[in-house]
């Protein structure tokens, strides 16, 4: 087995679909370092998936610099996905003639 004599630049591997400690060994292996500022236990997690990763895989890095690395959320920890939803508005945006004219109000009070 031929090893190649190690070099200044090294290229990102790919991370995203990985378990954590799947992504420190293949990180290692590389000469990158892992950084994962969406868990504070990094070190310690084991079977949450990457779902994200920066810099690109393929890229090339000094060795030794840090690659980010984003979890997915599991069961219970803010996942599902649907986010935060605003109610629509009707109508035309805000400004034009609306915004210069008053509304016109009811002409004749109407008796009931």
């Amino acid at each position: 087995m031929r090893i190649p004599p190690e070099t200044p630049e090294v290229r990102v591997p790919r991370l995203v679909g990985l378990m954590a400690m799947d992504a420190r060994a293949t990180a290692e292996a590389r000469g990158v370092v892992l950084a994962a500022p969406d868990r504070p236990d990094f070190p310690w997690t084991v079977v949450d998936y990457v779902a994200r990763q920066y810099p690109r895989p393929g890229t090339e890095i000094p060795r030794g610099a840090v690659v980010t690395v984003w979890f997915e959320h599991g069961e219970g920890e803010g996942g599902g996905g649907a986010g935060v939803r605003e109610p629509l508005r009707g109508g035309p945006p805000p400004g034009g003639l609306r915004r210069e004219l008053d509304e016109p109000g009811e002409p004749f009070p109407v008796a009931r």
